[in-house]
């Protein structure tokens, strides 16, 4: 699993497994745990390339980012490094 570490959201580090761009599994350390759970069941399965323009800018509250806008950038990084 690629490890991303998260900056400025109560989610401290999101770990992602890819098979290709599809999202194989995801887990959260930290942040509303209902609302991640949610997040997860509804990303799994899908591609990156569906999911991060779906997700991309989502704040929460007055922050400028928010844990799916953060699963977005972990999953371009867990791609890149893939790729490597």
């Amino acid at each position: 699993m690629f490890e991303y570490q998260t900056c400025g959201t109560c989610c401290k580090r999101i770990s992602v497994e890819l098979d290709g761009k599809t999202i194989k599994d995801l887990e959260f350390e930290g942040g509303c745990n209902g609302n991640l759970k949610a997040i997860k069941r509804l990303v799994l399965g899908h591609s990156i390339d569906e999911i991060i323009p779906i997700l991309r800018g989502n704040t929460c509250k007055t922050k400028p980012t928010s844990c799916a806008d953060q699963l977005t950038y972990a999953l371009e990084e867990a791609y890149k490094a893939k790729q490597n």
